[in-house]
């Protein structure tokens, strides 16, 4: 505690406030569809494939924008285009609550996408560019913000839902994060303004196409994504499905990302060395034995089953964040990696919910969709024996 006291203390305030409050502002959006993903279908008459899309559709932004992002930084300024899309993503957020049309949900849900994208690609630059030497520390508090934007929507959406009866409501509320965060980064940026503009425009982008570790770390991160999304969208729906009440099963998500957010911390302080592949392998083991329990015996303890499987794939999330950091020494370069690696995982990670909800189609159940997830885990864990960072000889 007193090293964090430190640590913040000879940083920027102002920046750590900001990283934070937007940061809570970038998953609100996204993990509230879950709980109201079945009043959602009732009111459009979707079915579970095209339902998935809700969370499809900006996790495949997230990635195909991640590329272009830092040249468009380049040209128009990293703090505006922070700006420009916690804009978008308040707009679409509050659009979307409103739509009348499938059409209409899905343009919007893309603008929430394309907001999320861009302000997330850019911030892991910020921190590398702002806090060199504390790059893991306030990417844990990142990280950590992240899941704790998520757990606060997840927690609260379903009660929400139940009092409003409307998921107009109990979506578009979370439009209110957003203009938070929006008005943080305006502040950030009014500091940051001459510094940012001179730095970044002399930035050379090289995307690591041919660097086996960034396409190592890039598959590692896009199944730890495509099972979070994947259990983000049908979490809730799994265990309604099991006779739990709408508002339990918002609870279950709630505890999911809750404990999500409590082990990214956690593994984060753990993991001491530049190898991390211990630390990965334990979050991809607990991660697989959730997984698994959830498949076979949902109705057994699901909070704690959710608990453990929440506790792996946060602490996964949170190492798989640092990894770029890890094996590139500039922000211009860590730039470049998170943009490659967040492109790749992102639009991979987007077929979880499409498929799982066409398996759940299909089968008519989702332990099919469960024991796929479960698949995925294990190519994780065959990943993580090989992320050994290509600096751990050489340490910055």
């Amino acid at each position: 505690m007193e090293t964090l006291k430190e640590n913040i203390k000879t940083s920027n305030g102002l920046e750590i406030a900001g990283i934070i409050l937007v940061a809570l502002a970038l998953r609100p959006s996204l993990v509230s569809m879950g709980p109201s993903i079945p009043a959602i279908q009732h009111y459009f008459g979707l079915s579970h494939f095209t339902t998935g899309s809700l969370i499809s559709i900006p996790d495949l932004l997230m990635g195909l924008l991640a590329l272009p992002t830092p040249w468009l930084a380049n040209k128009l300024g990293r703090d505006k285009l922070i700006i420009g899309a916690l804009l978008l993503l308040a707009a679409s957020t509050l659009a979307r609550a409103l739509s009348l049309t499938v059409a209409t949900l899905l343009i919007c849900t893309a603008g929430v996408g394309t907001g999320i994208a861009i302000a997330g690609t850019l911030l892991s630059g910020f921190v590398k560019a702002n806090f060199s030497t504390k790059a893991a520390l306030v990417m844990g508090i990142y990280t950590t913000s992240l899941s704790m934007g998520s757990t606060i929507s997840a927690l609260s959406t379903a009660p929400i839902l139940k009092a409003t009866d409307s998921w107009r409501f109990a979506t578009g509320v979370w439009t209110i994060a957003g203009v938070i965060g929006l008005v943080a980064w305006m502040l950030v940026a009014a500091k940051e303004k001459k510094k940012t503009v001179d730095q970044i425009k002399k930035a050379t982008i090289e995307i690591p196409w041919k660097n086996g570790m960034a396409w190592r770390i890039a598959l590692f991160f896009a199944c730890v994504n495509l099972i979070f999304y994947s259990l983000v969208a049908w979490t809730a729906p799994l265990f309604i499905e099991h006779g739990l009440s709408t508002s339990n099963a918002g609870y279950i998500l709630g505890c999911f990302t809750f404990f999500f957010m409590l082990s990214s911390p956690v593994f984060g302080s753990l993991s001491k060395s530049l190898d991390r592949r211990l630390w990965l392998v334990t979050g991809c083991l607990i991660s697989l034995s959730g997984l698994l329990l959830i498949a076979f015996c949902p109705g057994f303890s699901p909070f704690i089953i959710i608990g453990i499987l929440a506790i792996g794939l946060g602490g996964t999330f949170t190492l798989a964040m640092t990894l770029p950091l890890d094996n590139t020494n500039t922000h211009h370069e860590t730039n470049a990696w998170t943009a490659f690696i967040l492109t790749i995982g992102y639009v991979i990670a987007a077929i979880g919910p499409i498929a799982l909800g066409a398996l759940r189609d299909y089968t008519g159940n989702f332990t099919s969709p469960m024991l796929a997830l479960a698949g995925v885990s294990i190519i994780m864990l065959i990943i993580s024996f090989t992320l050994k960072p290509v600096n751990i000889n050489h340490p910055k």
